[in-house]
């Protein structure tokens, strides 16, 4: 449950940090065969009739002493490369413009490569001595295995880049990239990449190439969908744990250091969203992250917590009871939500939609919650109901695309209902991770028990146990 743009460059600890000044950036962990962003580079190309040009990340976003790069989506999602500095050119395969790729071929260097050869370049900047004493070795255009390492044949020095766009608009009028939206937040990337292409080649025109990446990403191979698994199998692990060692008298903290180390120790390289860990009224507040009341007696708390593993984010939501037992109240909300969650499960096939008219997930879930218990005014509880049941999931935890797109096997959405009354301080979400198959879904956080009886089972099993042990 994250309604908010969530940026790529996170804070983390001070111990990892001094790892990682010395083995050098984070890395996405896990990056998958070469051959599968070859693939969806071969894709892309195809579907264009002009070159593709990306820029990744620059390492500059964020200038705080505590930030790690990660790369920029689109531009990891095609290449699987998570340094910084790095961009890509991508040139079609279609016949009438192969004479493009000829005379770049033709003019380069060496003159032995062949138009088929040239297609893609990756351009990756010059190797640093100096910078790599604090952050470790870098992938230089230089190095004798950077085929191997980057599954490009063709690797070039990013100061090349201007050169051979210039090259390539004798040619194509027409080239893409990722155009910025009108109010661009948080570091301009889209801006300052969008001014260097046409500082290159300013009689061209640009378009845009987001929106058939964002139609790409929505359908997950099969090497995907391994490591949403496992970044949802790490993340039922720290909600299980929070189920058992749950008690009043903690703090909303050390339930979400607690999950974190767990994902970590899983494999995760960070949090695929800033938890949220709500006690009583906080359980109300939909984005709450300060993290700092302790929990009560009789509170519920609502625990919005997942890890990203191998660049692939979880998003699972589970509602508790503080001390181990749903009051009345409590538990009828909780059976409403989980109510509306099982009517949208049952929707979910190809060809359902997500948001849109009576038949969509939304419109589900909201008939079902107005039609089923009320506020302390006899109210219908569609008013304490103020967001979207379901949002893609994959390299973002919002993953991009048109969400009033038909839904389609191999798609991953969460669905995640929620009520939230803050004048009786309860708040419950429940929030599962789900695959869209060829005949209707599966359940990818199915381990994760959904029920208020399976959950108050857990919760009193732990309490036994420790008052068991010597």
């Amino acid at each position: 449950m994250r309604l908010r743009k969530i940026l790529r460059v996170r804070w983390r600890s001070w111990p990892l940090l001094a790892i990682l000044c010395v083995c050098g950036f984070a890395q996405a962990r896990f990056r998958q065969p070469s051959e599968e962003y070859a693939a969806r580079r071969a894709k892309l190309r195809a579907a264009v009739d002009g070159p593709i040009v990306i820029y990744g990340y620059t390492g500059h976003e964020d200038a705080s002493e505590v930030a790690l790069f990660f790369q920029e989506p689109h531009f990891y999602y095609l290449t699987g490369h998570s340094e910084p500095g790095a961009a890509l050119l991508l040139i079609p395969e279609a016949s009438a413009n192969k004479s493009g790729a000829d005379q770049l071929g033709a003019e380069k260097s060496d003159g032995a490569q062949s138009a088929d050869g040239l297609r893609e370049i990756l351009f990756l900047p010059a190797r640093d001595p100096k910078e790599e004493v604090w952050e470790g070795p870098k992938t230089g255009p230089d190095d004798p295995d950077v085929t191997a390492k980057t599954g490009f044949a063709n690797v070039e020095p990013i100061d090349n880049l201007k050169g051979d766009l210039e090259k390539l608009a004798k040619t194509y009028k027409t080239f893409y990239t990722l155009l910025p939206p009108k109010h661009e937040e948080g570091y301009p990337h889209l801006t300052n990449s969008v001014a260097e292409i046409r500082a290159a080649i300013p009689h061209a025109t640009l378009k845009d190439i987001t929106p058939q990446l964002d139609a790409m990403r929505q359908v997950k191979s099969e090497g995907e969908l391994a490591l949403m698994q496992r970044a949802i199998d790490v993340s039922v692990d720290a909600q299980f744990d929070a189920m058992r060692r749950m008690r009043p008298g903690m703090f909303e903290y050390q339930i979400a250091a607690r999950m974190k180390e767990i994902h970590e120790t899983g494999g995760c390289s960070r949090e695929a969203y800033a938890p949220i860990v709500g006690t009583g009224f906080n359980s109300t507040v939909l984005h709450y992250s300060a993290l700092d009341a302790e929990i009560k007696d009789g509170d519920v708390v609502v625990i919005d917590v997942g890890g990203e593993y191998g660049g692939y984010a979880a998003d699972i939501t589970r509602t508790l009871p503080a001390n181990g037992t749903f009051t009345p109240r409590q538990r009828e909300i909780y059976d409403i939500v989980l109510g509306a969650q099982n009517a949208a499960l049952v929707a979910v096939k190809p060809g359902a939609v997500l948001t849109g008219d009576k038949g969509s997930l939304q419109a589900i879930v909201t008939e079902y919650i107005n039609t089923h218990g009320h506020d302390k005014e006899g109210r219908p509880l569609g008013r304490y109901y103020p967001h979207g049941v379901s949002h893609h999931l994959g390299l973002d935890v919002h993953d991009p695309g048109d969400r009033a797109r038909p839904l389609e096997p191999g798609m991953v959405v969460t669905v995640e209902p929620g009520i939230y009354i803050p004048e009786e301080n309860i708040g419950v979400r429940i929030e599962d991770d789900v695959l869209v198959t060829k005949h209707g879904y599966q359940l990818l956080t199915a381990r994760l028990p959904r029920t208020a009886d399976e959950i108050e089972k857990i919760m009193a099993e732990a309490r036994t146990r420790a008052q068991t042990q010597p």
